[in-house]
């Protein structure tokens, strides 16, 4: 009984096929807007979960206040601060990084493009603390720079890849001239997928204290907690002690101190109500989609009420026409979720490659399959619940009054 039933609905769904088109496709378009917008979604929480596995739970960051990127300003910090942080019990490593904007050309006598210049440390150990703040990149061409390298100079990975940075990809021993000096490439770091940080220029902190005359302005200090110290607590404490030995009342430091773990934290929360809010747009989508699917169900019912006379007539209960109704409309919905899905899938792996070439290619799509059956399972819920009310009322209509209904 169950099967001829089955085979009624979409026998019927067939030969309504303009009308169930349409309304396939409303609900198509929304569950396709849910579902690229959770791909990418997810795909910032499996990225995020991998940077915290690379960069490991135990650092910290030290950040002068103000806008712009830390250490391009008027505020900075300095040596003192970074030998004070030092000593402190917990602190394992620190290291500090100067930060610089600047010209960088290939030619002298043409215009160049404007990037960050980072100073780095020439202690492999410190190189490793910093390498793993951001994401555990490493050296993918070439060398790192060393001490002594003062007119070496290390590019981010775009550099390698035309028309990215400059309209040629270049290569070890190829040079760049910086705020008006030569220096020599001796290597190139991997993509880390964020244009900035793929743009960025790495020399070392004496290479910059005399590139742009400056002393020990750095931008960052980060560091690494010892081994079973508490991240957040840490950064508590060493906030509070190096506030008191700068002499700078609550709430008006010119720094601030973060976890790693933090950070996560915050950009999970913020991630979190963006989806939130796409999600809901997208919801919108599919509330239209269900009144629409609802209004198909009634104007099926008041098409098919001798059927449904005829049917009652012979002895079919008011359980088998809700059943023959409801399945109809949750039909429809589960349609339109599947056609939405592969439509979705399809415009979040393009939405992927247009990213990538724009120079983001942290941002990807990922795709669970508990995603996938939940926008499944929800379409149909959704074209099943918009069609329970036309569906109840076709089961209540009496036999004699269907057959005669013109």
């Amino acid at each position: 009984m169950i099967e001829d039933l089955i085979g009624y609905v979409i026998t019927n769904l067939r030969q309504r096929f303009t009308r169930s088109f349409l309304t396939i496709l409303s609900i198509l378009i929304g569950i396709m807007a849910i579902f690229v917008l959770m791909s990418f979604g997810q795909g910032l929480v499996k990225y995020m979960d991998e940077m915290s596995e690379e960069m490991g739970v135990n650092k910290l960051m030290v950040m002068p206040k103000g806008a712009g990127i830390p250490g391009t300003g008027n505020l900075y910090l300095t040596q003192d601060d970074l030998d004070f942080i030092k000593k402190q019990r917990g602190v394992s490593e620190a290291t500090g990084m100067i930060m610089r904007q600047s010209e960088v050309k290939i030619d002298k006598d043409k215009l160049g493009k404007w990037v960050f210049i980072a100073g780095m440390p020439t202690d492999p150990s410190m190189q490793k603390l910093v390498e793993e703040a951001f994401a555990g990149y490493g050296i993918l061409k070439g060398r790192n720079l060393k001490k002594g390298d003062s007119s070496k100079v290390v590019l981010g990975y775009n550099y390698m890849v035309e028309d990215n940075v400059f309209s040629k990809a270049l290569d070890l021993r190829d040079k760049v001239i910086i705020n008006g000096k030569s220096f020599d490439i001796v290597g190139f770091y991997e993509e880390i997928g964020n244009l900035q940080d793929d743009s960025n220029v790495y020399l070392t902190n004496d290479a910059m204290k005399d590139l742009f005359d400056i002393g020990d302005e750095y931008g960052y200090i980060y560091i690494s907690a010892e081994k079973g110290e508490n991240p957040s607590e840490l950064a508590e404490k060493l906030e509070e002690r190096l506030r008191k030995e700068k002499g700078q009342e609550e709430g008006q430091e010119t720094f601030y101190i973060q976890s790693f773990e933090q950070l996560m934290e915050t950009f999970g929360t913020v991630l979190l109500i963006l989806n939130s809010i796409l999600v809901i747009i997208a919801g919108i989508s599919v509330l239209v989609a269900a009144v629409n699917i609802m209004n198909t169900v009634y104007t099926s019912v008041l098409e098919r009420t001798k059927e449904i006379g005829i049917m009652k007539a012979i002895g079919a209960k008011n359980s088998t026409i809700l059943f023959i109704f409801f399945f109809e409309s949750g039909m429809l919905g589960l349609i339109g979720g599947g056609i939405g899905i592969i439509i979705g899938f399809a415009l979040a792996k393009l939405g992927e490659t247009i990213i990538a070439a724009s120079g983001y290619s942290f941002l990807k799509p990922y795709f669970p399959w508990w995603l996938i059956v939940g926008c499944l399972v929800f379409s149909f819920l959704v074209g099943a619940a918009s069609g329970y009310f036309p569906a109840k009322a076709a089961s209540r209509l009496k036999p004699v009054d269907a057959l005669r209904y013109e």
